[in-house]
């Protein structure tokens, strides 16, 4: 596949309602999708997940924007490709570190455009076992616990097989006792996006004792050594998410003891071919993973549901219906969960869905055809 053109776009999509964790309250979500055009007229899209301001990662939609602009898709465009997978052989790609969501966006729409001209669903190409996929939903730090319980008992209604909270320090032991008193035999878990420190070991023991599924990235987003001696002494599995930038921190992780679980966010850590290697390096030495999100449009959805297929993706994930959190999406067919608690591997080549174009102009504040 040889690139004719790389579009550009700066979405802004509202947010049904509002998501607090513990860095922050969104109620937009900024991101930029990347459309690859290959010389026959045929195109795929990814999707860059880099908010708007530097929260999660010191990555944003303007670093994205140039990185991508400037650096990537001057050495790209023109290329032929065998396959996606040579995007990582591009010098500049090597050259540049980090940067892993603006790299993701490029190299997510890569795979999408080789799955749809080999007219087949991206997830049978990348190796998938399962036609469709368990889904958990995240729910962000709410303004008392009974609407928690409430926010709570409607997710379970509609079907979703594990619920995972934000927490930080001082909101903590109260709202997970307040579910469990509710909700004694749901799957739970909590995340609390780096906010704790060794010194809260004390407060995060004591979460022990509400057999929770696990505790997610509770210490500092770039630190292994303190996860590994922290896991020792909770009973509670410790999960890694931020600290696990790419593969060789997985491999690290691992051998220290570090991450009993890996969430994989596969715009945090590259792409599609970053994420197999880490799951493949997790499924080597028995530790679970599951698939992460980062309140994603439909089209990196479609990333998501696809790397959730293969082998050792164990746990529910972290991927919802459209209208968990938008009102609309921008792509057709929305993603939707089916009964039981499952969104199906769509059957259609790529990705699975189309973004309509009217939507995403509703939503673009920026954009550029390069």
């Amino acid at each position: 596949m040889r690139i004719r053109r790389i579009n550009l776009f700066h979405v802004a999509m509202p947010l049904r309602d509002p998501f607090e964790t513990s860095f922050g309250r969104s109620i937009h979500r900024h991101g930029v999708l990347v459309m690859v055009e290959e010389s026959s007229g045929e195109v795929g899209w990814g999707e860059v997940v880099a908010d708007e301001g530097p929260w999660y990662s010191y990555e944003t939609v303007e670093t994205s924007w140039h990185v991508i602009r400037d650096y990537i898709v001057p050495r790209i465009k023109g290329l032929e490709f065998q396959g996606p997978e040579g995007f990582w052989d591009v010098d500049i790609v090597r050259r540049i570190r980090g940067h892993n969501m603006a790299k993701a966006g490029v190299e997510e729409a890569l795979w999408d455009l080789w799955a749809r001209m080999n007219s087949k669903p991206l997830w049978r190409v990348i190796g998938g076992v399962r036609d469709r996929i368990s889904s958990g939903v995240s729910i962000g730090i709410q303004e008392s616990l009974e609407k928690l319980v409430r926010v709570i008992g409607s997710y379970l209604e509609k079907g979703y097989q594990r619920i995972k909270i934000k927490i930080k320090p001082g909101y903590d032991v109260e709202p997970v006792s307040a579910i469990r008193k509710n909700f004694p035999d749901i799957m739970l878990s909590v995340d609390a996006n780096a906010s704790y420190t060794s010194e809260h070991s004390d407060r995060l023991r004591a979460l022990d004792r509400y057999s929770l599924l696990m505790i997610e990235q509770p210490l500092h987003y770039e630190d292994l050594v303190d996860h590994a001696e922290l896991a020792k002494i909770l009973e509670t599995p410790v999960c890694l998410d931020e600290s696990i930038k790419d593969p060789h921190v997985a491999r690290s992780a691992i051998r220290i003891g570090a991450a009993e679980i890996i969430n994989i966010k596969p715009g945090r850590v590259g792409g599609v071919a970053p994420s197999k290697e880490i799951h493949n390096i997790a499924e080597r030495s028995g530790v679970p993973v599951w698939i992460g999100g980062m309140l994603e449009t439909g089209v990196g959805r479609g990333i998501q549901v696809a790397l959730a297929t293969l082998p050792n993706v164990r746990l529910p994930n972290d991927i919802s219906a459209s209208e968990r959190y938008y009102e609309e999406d921008i792509v057709e067919p929305p993603w939707i969960l089916t009964s039981g608690g499952y969104i199906e591997a769509p059957k259609k080549p790529g990705i699975g869905v189309e973004v309509i174009e009217r939507k995403l102009i509703k939503y673009t504040v920026k954009y550029i055809a390069i």
